[in-house]
C-alpha cells in the first residue's frame, strides 16, 4: 500500500525507538539507491527520508519534499515502494508524502553547505580536473565544443560537471537539454543533471528572453558562486564554458582555480585564429595552461559526391598551435549532424555516436588526458579577491540576485 496524502503524518518518524533491526538497516540501505531525477542525488542525502519505521512485516516511510519537488510525489512513492517490494521480510509499504518543513530544509542547506569544504578542495589540489573552453571571438563554436566533450566525458563513465560561465551569452542549458528551476537550499544550489552531466548555469535561473546586464564585481561573484555555491560533489572533470575574448570572467577563473587548463577554440579562418591568440596569450599571462586546440568548422564533405570544400579556409588552428606551442587535439568539420543536433538539444556524442564528428570529440577527450597528463601539476589553493570563501561572510545567493535583477 503506497499513501499518497500530503497530510503532515500523525507522529515523526523518528529513530528513537532503539537501535535499529536487522531488517530496518537492510531497508535503508536500500532506499540509499534511490535518485532524484532531476539533480541525480540519492533522495535521503536531500533530506526527504527523515523517517523510516519498521513494525513486524510493515515499513511506513516519511518521504519529504520541497514545494519544487511535490510533482514527483507520485514517482518517488512508487520507486521506494519499489524498493523496498524486493526485500525479504516486508509485506506491507506505507508511503506517507508531505511537504518539507523550513526547519528540515534550512538543515539540509547546513549539510551540503558542510560538504562544501571537499569540493573546494578537490579543485584546489587538481583532483577534479578543471577544463575552461576559451576563444578568442564568438561563433566558433566554443559552447558546442563544451557541451560534447562533458558528455563524451560522462559516457567514459567519468564524474562530469559543466559549468556555463558565458554568463551574457549563455547556450549550454538549450544545447544540453536541460531545462527547469534549480534546487536550492540557503546558499547552496543543485545542479541539474542531463546525459550523466550536472550542469549549472545563469541560464537556469533567469528567464530565457531576460539579458544579463552584470558588471566586473558582480560577473566576478557569479564566476565564485557557480564553482563554489554549486553543490558539484566529488568531480572528476569540471568543464567550463567560458565567454568568448579576455574579459572580467576568464580573468575571475584565473584567480579562482589557478590550476586550470584552458582549450582554445577557433575555425580555420586566418582572422579568427590571430584573434584566439590574445585568449591564449591572456591565459598564460594568468599562469594558465593552455593544453591545446580544437579547430572547428575545419572544411565540409558533401554527402552525396564526397567533394571536400574548405568553406573557411585552412591552416588556422596549426598557425595558432604553433604560436602557443601546443598541439592540435582536433578537427571539427562543418556537419549537418552537428547542426540538427544542437537544435534538437541533443549533443552529437549523445544523439549520434556513430557519427563522424562525434567520434571525433570522443577522440579528443583521449588527446586531452595525454596533453594534461604530460603537463606538471602545480597544487594552487583555489583563491578569491572577495570575502566571500573562507571567511564566514553572508553571501548573497546567486539565484536571489538573478531573480531581482
Amino acid at each position: 500500500m503506497v499513501t499518497m496524502s500530503f497530510e503532515p503524518p500523525a507522529e515523526q518518524l523518528t529513530d528513537e525507538q532503539g537501535p535499529p533491526s536487522l531488517l530496518e538497516s537492510t531497508a535503508r540501505r536500500s532506499l540509499r539507491t534511490i535518485l532524484d531525477p532531476e539533480v541525480g542525488l540519492p533522495i535521503e542525502e536531500l533530506g526527504m527520508l527523515p523517517g523510516l519505521l519498521v513494525e513486524d512485516d510493515l515499513v511506513r516511510v516519511d518521504l519529504a519534499l520541497v514545494p519544487e519537488r511535490v510533482h514527483l510525489a507520485d514517482h518517488l512513492s512508487n520507486a521506494v515502494a519499489a524498493a523496498l517490494g524486493q526485500l525479504m521480510g516486508i509485506r506491507r509499504i506505507e508511503v506517507l508524502p508531505r511537504e518539507m518543513t523550513s526547519v528540515e530544509r534550512d538543515e539540509v542547506g547546513q549539510r551540503l553547505g558542510a560538504a562544501q569544504g571537499r569540493q573546494i578542495a578537490r579543485l584546489s589540489d587538481g583532483t577534479t580536473k578543471v577544463v575552461a573552453i576559451a576563444s578568442g571571438k564568438g561563433g566558433v563554436g566554443k559552447s558546442t565544443v563544451a557541451v560534447n566533450l562533458a558528455c563524451a566525458l560522462a559516457a567514459q563513465g567519468k564524474r562530469v560537471g559543466l559549468v556555463d560561465l558565458d554568463i551574457w551569452g549563455y547556450s549550454v542549458p538549450k544545447m544540453i537539454g536541460v531545462s527547469g528551476t534549480p534546487l536550492g537550499f540557503g546558499e547552496i544550489l543543485l545542479p541539474m543533471q542531463v546525459h550523466g552531466v550536472k550542469v549549472a548555469s545563469i541560464g537556469l535561473l533567469v528567464d530565457d528572453r531576460t539579458p544579463v546586464v552584470w558588471r566586473g564585481p558582480l560577473l566576478h561573484e557569479a564566476v565564485q558562486h557557480l564553482l563554489t555555491r554549486v553543490y558539484w560533489g566529488d568531480l572528476d572533470v569540471l568543464v567550463a564554458d567560458l565567454p568568448p575574448g579576455t574579459g572580467d570572467v576568464p580573468m575571475s577563473l584565473a584567480g579562482l582555480v589557478r590550476d586550470a587548463v584552458v582549450v582554445i577554440v577557433t575555425t580555420p579562418q586566418e582572422t579568427a585564429s590571430a584573434v584566439a591568440e590574445r585568449a591564449g596569450r591572456m591565459a598564460k599571462t594568468a599562469h594558465l595552461r593552455v593544453a591545446g586546440v580544437i579547430e572547428n568548422m575545419a572544411g565540409y564533405e558533401c554527402p552525396h559526391c564526397g567533394d571536400r570544400s574548405e568553406l573557411f579556409g585552412q591552416g588556422g588552428g596549426d598557425e595558432l598551435a604553433d604560436l602557443l606551442k601546443v598541439p592540435v587535439l582536433g578537427r571539427i568539420p562543418i556537419s549537418v549532424q552537428l547542426r540538427r543536433s544542437c537544435d534538437e538539444h541533443q549533443p552529437v556524442v549523445v544523439a549520434a555516436r556513430a557519427d563522424a564528428v562525434a567520434k571525433e570529440f570522443i577522440a579528443i577527450t583521449s588527446r586531452l588526458d595525454r596533453s594534461t597528463r604530460a603537463m606538471v601539476r602545480r597544487h594552487v589553493p583555489v583563491t578569491s579577491a572577495s570575502p566571500a570563501i573562507g571567511d564566514g561572510a553572508t553571501v548573497r545567493p546567486i539565484c536571489e540576485k538573478a531573480r531581482t535583477m
